[in-house]
């Protein structure tokens, strides 16, 4: 996991939940699900449709999970492992 696929997820997820004024206190271990209000269902739904637009890549109901949002770190992890080997 690069810190520059760490920042791209990030500059999703605060774009997607309009959240700029926070940007600069996330960190691979900040805590995202239940820690950043604007992130409910719905702001899930949209990171996710986000994540897939932007990455190319296509993420299926039963993927979803507490533990992928749990952490901006996990989120980045999860979206690695669906982007094509290098």
């Amino acid at each position: 996991m690069t810190d520059a696929l760490i920042d791209d997820v990030k500059g999703v997820v605060v774009t997607t939940l309009g959240i700029q004024d926070r940007a600069d206190s996330l960190t691979a271990s900040s805590a995202l699900f239940g820690a950043v209000p604007e992130l409910d269902s719905l702001g899930v739904l949209e990171v996710v449709t986000t994540l897939e637009s932007h990455f190319g890549i296509t993420i299926d109901d039963e993927e979803f999970s507490g533990e992928i949002f749990e952490t901006l770190g996990s989120l980045t992890q999860f979206v690695e492992g669906k982007l094509p080997p290098a």
